[in-house]
């Protein structure tokens, strides 16, 4: 009980709802790459090509590790750097019965479906816009853009996602299942974006950590994401998942280096927010989140999925 009181109290000490993400795309006059398999519809017919294509990883080999310092990771690249290790986390799932055509986000209000990926799914001129590569991927991993689920939630943190009491209750989850459980049980990803927001730290990293690890143990890739805002003291947040990402060997989508060239990093603050200051992300800014999720996620499947 005592934990469960810590989680609870951890989450009502949110102090934003500031998300990440970055686009990296490259014009090119190459052939798409082919479909690596065939999924449902999407929601909305997608259509017509486009002369931008998203960066392939290569098929081999892969590095071992990520060999980056975490200390310096604000310089870290954009995309993630995927290593070996990712493969075996997805074979494993796979025998484990893991979805293959379903990811998973956690995170708080700039993940929900409407502010990060899900109007790719919904929105046939977004589908029209991206390279046929995408289009692709939006097939092969239809009914996971727009969904709703546990994990993702107003003022969610890295501690809300581990305690039962966070989801009340919905989307079908037991009393005593956490959200992260509870996602995992009912849509059986492969991949998941850990997403969280600002917010006050209090045992951040362990939080982080025991998630990162739940999902590896499960066969779940997970895909860190560092936030474009620097509330926390120290940048601490995004220092715990650089740390996270080289101790695990997992991926991290360093949302942050791609947003450094937009003023103010490209956030605003709302009126009537209790003086959280510059956390919400601006036009600009949101654009190059919901192409950076669909570029991360395209590199981390890529090189999971590829021989």
């Amino acid at each position: 009980m005592r934990k469960i009181l810590i989680f609870i109290l951890l989450a009502a000490f949110l102090a934003g709802c500031s998300q990440d993400a970055s686009p990296i795309f490259t014009s090119v006059e190459s052939n798409t790459p082919p479909s690596p398999a065939t999924g449902t519809q999407v929601k909305a017919t997608l259509t017509s090509s486009a002369n931008l294509q998203p960066v392939t990883p290569s098929p081999t080999p892969l590095p071992l590790t990520l060999a980056l310092d975490p200390a310096d990771w604000r310089s870290w690249p954009v995309l993630p750097v995927v290593t070996r290790n990712i493969r075996t986390i997805y074979v494993h799932g796979q025998e484990l019965g893991n979805d293959p055509h379903a990811f998973s986000i956690f995170g708080d209000c700039q993940s929900q479906p409407e502010a990060f990926l899900g109007l790719y799914e919904t929105d046939p001129e977004r589908q029209q816009s991206l390279p046929p590569a995408f289009r692709d991927m939006l097939i092969y991993f239809a009914g996971s853009f727009d969904r709703e689920s546990p994990t993702v939630k107003d003022g969610t943190t890295a501690g809300g996602l581990l305690s039962p009491l966070w989801h009340t209750g919905t989307f079908g989850c037991g009393v005593t299942e956490t959200p992260v459980d509870c996602e995992l049980r009912l849509h059986k990803p492969s991949f998941v974006f850990i997403n969280v927001g600002t917010h006050w730290v209090v045992r951040n990293r362990e939080y982080l950590h025991t998630i990162s690890t739940t999902l590896i143990e499960q066969g779940v890739v997970p895909i860190l994401v560092t936030k474009a805002d620097e509330r926390e003291q120290g940048d601490m947040t995004n220092a715990d998942l650089a740390d996270l990402a080289v101790e695990l060997n997992i991926p991290l989508w360093n949302f942050y280096a791609s947003v450094t060239d937009l003023p103010g990093l490209g956030l605003y603050a709302k009126p009537n927010q209790g003086g959280l200051g510059n956390v919400y992300l601006g036009e600009e800014a949101t654009e190059r989140y919901r192409l950076g999720g669909l570029s991360a996620l395209y590199a981390v499947w890529q090189a999971a999925i590829t021989p």
